[in-house]
């Protein structure tokens, strides 16, 4: 849904509140970007992360939000990572967070569950699809405790997975939860 000039929140966050405070996105998932994430993510485009990084960093500026305490990425099963041999959330929150003089850490959000691509599912079969998929590392909990969290991934869709990460950041203590991401899927017409 299109966030209006001037407007803070979107009418479908409004029917249906996300667990997030906010969420920025720096493009709409649409061409060209569609093309330059998709390079990024599956062909090994790491080349990319410097300008997806800008890109994100260029959205973050006009929000006036607090900055996050600690930038983490959304994390990748095994499998996936091992398929494309790196994780692109992580490759963009290093950056980011080395930018913004900020923590980050590729370790503190674990996914405990491999779950098949998103890609094709509907609204409600992604969040059921992420559902219990993620925790924070057991040792590491207490360094969420009253942190502010930015959560950082290349594309929102649905926001299942940014909601199912949030909730397990605030059920662990999180102050707040940001997600950042370099594009968002434009909601279908209607």
């Amino acid at each position: 849904m299109r966030v209006v000039s001037g407007v803070a929140i979107c009418g479908g966050c409004v029917r249906r509140p996300p667990s997030f405070d906010s969420a920025v996105a720096a493009v709409d998932y649409s061409h060209p970007w569609d093309r330059v994430i998709s390079d990024f993510k599956y062909r090994n485009g790491l080349d990319l992360a410097d300008a997806l990084c800008d890109l994100l960093m260029a959205a973050q500026r006009p929000n006036t939000g607090e900055r996050p305490d600690c930038l983490l990425p959304v994390p990748l099963g095994r499998q996936r990572l091992r398929e494309r041999g790196y994780n692109q959330s992580w490759e963009l929150a290093r950056r980011c967070a080395r930018r913004l003089g900020c923590h980050t850490d590729s370790a503190m959000l674990l996914r405990i569950r491999e779950t098949p691509h998103q890609l094709s599912l509907p609204r409600e079969r992604r969040m059921a699809n992420v559902r219990g998929a993620f925790a924070i590392e057991p040792t590491r909990r207490p360094e969420v405790v009253g942190r502010s969290i930015g959560l950082i991934d290349d594309v929102m869709t649905t926001q299942a997975t940014a909601d199912e990460l949030s909730q397990v950041l605030l059920n662990a203590g999180a102050l707040s939860v940001q997600v950042w991401v370099v594009a968002r899927t434009p909601a279908p017409e209607h």
